[in-house]
Parts: structure tokens; sequence; C-alpha cells
């Protein structure tokens, strides 16, 4: 390394600042933030800067730069557009064996200001040695994406308990304590805002590592389950809180809808072990298996994230899930997915309400045809859109029901295959010819049924227009009459 990376305590530091910009505002304002005690020499300074001095946040010397004004500062920083005047802050500076940064000038410098990732009390700080502070910033972009804004609350949480838990436990045992309480239950309970659950936790993990200290009892943590909605199928749309929790979690139970490049985004070394329900015929793991797994998983203390495509909650079981972990006392987090509707609504152009068209939305399994739940009557209703999910294997039935409830023929109609993945495929019709196109373009499972007049405004390529961009940006058309594929 050129160069070493420190953290200042700068509270009540007097700091001098020449130059009277926006340059130099902002580094006012950062100088600020950690409560130092700025002086500005500037013969003007900008309107932001001038209302600071009136409030007194910030102290103002209205005059040409001399040496003298750095009597009493520990940091220094020129902040102007004329070299030759932050040259002579620089020498200035350096007599005086202050450290002094000269923005935008890494030779006059002997400090740079990071780009910061800002999760108070957690810092993270970026650097270029001054060479790429664009770099710099990109990487703090992506560092910022993973952390959680609530991380400084974690930190905070257990600052408060360090105290207690070193009068408490011997160090041996220490770090893996704090290890478990970040990583564990307390942890994702203080990260989404639940400190009563969290405190519970807490008490909880500290009582075990007391007990396991003390005997030889082989008291093992509870670990924890994650409730994860993998989205329609495209890795990049899935949230941030998914991410965090999938580069937490030390087992994977993933379905047949979880695409291998989001599986991809689990821990390296994570477990991973498929659950999937497959259609009739193919291998199917039962529900009660997959609750039985969740546990067993959870008694050894692991971190368990329970994966599936879309949102936990939409057709995705997770509240049988829930209720199962509840009722058996195993903490849970849910993470929501976009589920499958919203991902092929974007991907294909397909406004579920429209104000002149749609003014709600039904989503709608298309499994239940003939047990009575159904209430076609109302599906068949106009200025409204119905999503029937997994519903390629009742098409014909679902149009038929349709219209004997009242709904047009001429309803517009879609059908969207492996939406937002590569390979995605739109056929467009009415309720009169949508299975009839369905089975010549020999559309497969997993699709989406969407009924109602916003369907007929999919926005695709025309008929043999073959774009030059790739899957996920409408790429290429296949001709079969009304059959889109890209």
């Amino acid at each position: 390394m050129d160069h070493l990376p420190i953290f200042l305590h700068l509270r009540a530091v007097p700091v001098v600042v020449v130059g009277g910009g926006r340059v130099a505002q902002r580094k006012v304002e950062l100088l600020l933030r950690v409560g130092a005690r700025v002086t500005v020499v500037a013969v003007q300074l900008n309107e932001v800067l001038t209302q600071r001095a009136s409030a007194g946040e910030i102290t103002h010397r209205h005059a040409q730069f001399e040496p003298a004004h750095l009597e009493g500062a520990q940091l220094v920083i020129a902040a102007t557009n004329l070299k030759a005047l932050n040259t002579a802050v620089c020498a200035a500076a350096r007599a005086r064996v202050v450290p002094v940064n000269v923005v935008d000038d890494p030779e006059l410098s002997t400090f740079y200001f990071p780009a910061i990732v800002d999760r108070s009390p957690v810092t993270v700080a970026v650097g270029s040695d001054g060479q790429a502070p664009v770099l710099a910033r990109w990487v703090r972009e992506q560092i910022e994406a993973l952390l959680p804004d609530t991380l400084g609350a974690l930190a905070r949480f257990m600052g408060e308990r360090r105290k207690a838990v070193h009068k408490a436990l011997a160090p041996a045992v220490r770090r893996g304590f704090w290890e478990r309480i970040v990583h564990g239950s307390a942890g994702s309970s203080v990260l989404a805002g639940d400190t009563a659950l969290a405190e519970r936790a807490y008490e909880r993990e500290l009582c075990t590592a007391q007990l396991t200290a003390s005997s030889a009892t082989g008291a093992r943590s509870l670990g924890e389950v994650y409730l994860i909605g993998a989205g329609p199928g495209d890795a990049d749309l899935l949230t941030l809180r998914a991410l965090q929790l999938l580069q937490r979690a030390d087992v994977v139970l993933y379905d047949r809808l979880v695409p291998a490049a989001v599986l991809e985004r689990a821990r390296r070394d994570a477990e991973r072990v498929f659950v999937g329900k497959g259609p009739a015929g193919a291998a199917h793991t039962a529900q009660e298996d997959i609750h039985a797994l969740m546990l067993r998983y959870a008694h050894q203390g692991l971190r368990v994230a329970r994966l599936k495509g879309g949102d936990p909650f939409v057709f995705g079981r997770g509240g049988e899930e829930a209720e199962y972990l509840a009722r058996h006392g195993i903490p849970y987090v849910v993470v929501p997915g976009i589920t499958a509707a919203l991902g092929a609504a974007a991907a294909t152009g397909i406004p579920l309400t429209h104000r002149q068209m749609a003014q709600s939305v039904t989503l709608v399994t298309g499994h239940p045809l003939e047990d009575g739940t159904l209430d076609w009557a109302a599906l068949a209703r106009p200025r409204q859109t119905v999503v029937f999910y997994m519903g390629v294997a009742h098409l014909q039935r679902i149009c038929a029901r349709l219209r004997q409830a009242g709904a047009s023929e001429s309803l517009p109609a879609a059908l969207i295959e492996r939406a937002t993945l590569p390979g995605q495929r739109l056929v467009r019709g009415t309720l009169g010819n949508i299975a009839a196109l369905a089975r010549r373009a020999a559309l497969a499972p997993p699709a989406l049924l969407v009924v109602g007049e916003v369907a007929a405004l999919a926005q695709l390529p025309g008929e043999g227009e073959i774009p030059a961009e790739p899957a996920r940006q409408r790429v290429g058309a296949v001709r079969a009459e009304h059959v889109h594929e890209y």
C-alpha cells in the first residue's frame, strides 16, 4: 500500500478550508457531519456557505490566504481553482507538519478523501490513492448496495451490550457469540427493525453461550429460516435484501422455478438442496418434507434460505411455511420477491392496470378449475385484468369457463412463457383462439395467462422485425402468427 487508511476523530478539532465555492462547500459539509470546528478562508463565499457562516456553524475569514491562517489547525483543505494558491496552502501546511488535501491534486496532497459508505457508526472508505476517484465511487456503490441501511442500528445494538457480554463470557467464547449475533436471528431482527424480537434472541444466545461454556451439555444455538422470493427469473431482479440473506445462508432449499443464475448469487460454500415440486410424473418433494428439512437444519443452528420463484406469499406456500416455523418456535424472515405477474408484465410491456381499460387486477391459480373455489362470473367481468398462474395445462378449460361466464371471445389474451429469461416468448390472441395459438407455438410451463383489454397493449417488435439486442431487451422475433420470441 502506498497510503495507510485511517479514521480521524475530528469532533471539536480545528480545521481550515481555503476556498468558498461549491467544492469547498462539499468538504465543509462533510467536516461538519463529523463535528469539526471549521474555519473557511475566502474572499467570497457561495450562498450555502454564507448561510452557514451567518448561522454560526462555521467561522469565515474574509481575506486573501496567508500562512498565518493555519495557526492551530490540525487539518487543512485547499479547495480553490487557482494552482498557485493551492500550492501556497500546501507549502504552509507542510511547513507546520499539518495534513493537507488539495482537491483533485494528488501530488500536493498528503491525504485523500475516500469514497464513503455511511452506515454510522459503521463506515466504509474506498480510496484509489487519488488516481481514479470515479472508480472509487463505483466500488463504493457496489459495496453500498450490499449493506443494509439499518446496519448502523445493529452496530449500536451490539455496542450497548458489549460490556455485559464481556462480563458474562470468557474471551475464548466471545468471538463466536458475536458472530452468532451478527449472522443469526438477533442481527436479522435488528436489521428488520424489530428490537423486541432481537432482544429475546440476544438473551437466548447469551444463555446458550453461558451453558455451553460452563458445562458439557453441548447446547446448540437455534438457527433461522429466510423465506426468500427469487423473483420471476432474471437474477438482476432479486431484491437487495434477498442478495444479502443469500450471502448469509448456510443451506439453500430451492425449487424448479429458481434459475441457476439466481442460485449462483448464494454463498459459494452454502449447501444447495433441491426441493422442487415438478409437474405430474416428475420428481416431487412433498411440502411436509420441506417443513421437516427447514426444522432439522434450524435445530442444527444453521441459517436456511428457502428460495422460491416469484414471491413467497403469492402462490408460493410461504404462508404455510411461516405458520409451521412459528408453531415450532423457529425464527424466520420473509423477503418479498417480484411476483411472476409483475415481472411478465414489465418484460412484455403489458400494463396490468390502465385508466381506460382496467381498474383492478386479480391473480388466480390455474389449478382449481372444477372444485367450485373460483368465482368465474367475477373473473369474467369487464374493465379488469385477470392473471392465471400455472394455467397452461388447463388453458382450454380456463378460456371456456370464462366465455361461459359471459366474457367475450374477442377479449384480448396473452401467454408469456419463461418471463424475463432468455428465450422468453409471448403469444397474443383472444379468448377464442389463444389455446390454439399456444398449441401451435408449443408453449410449456412456466407460463402466465393474462386476460383483459390490456393484453392487446404488449409492446413487441412487429412481425418479421428482428431487433439486434439481447434477450431481455426484446431480441429476435419468431414468425408464427401472433407468436414473438425474444
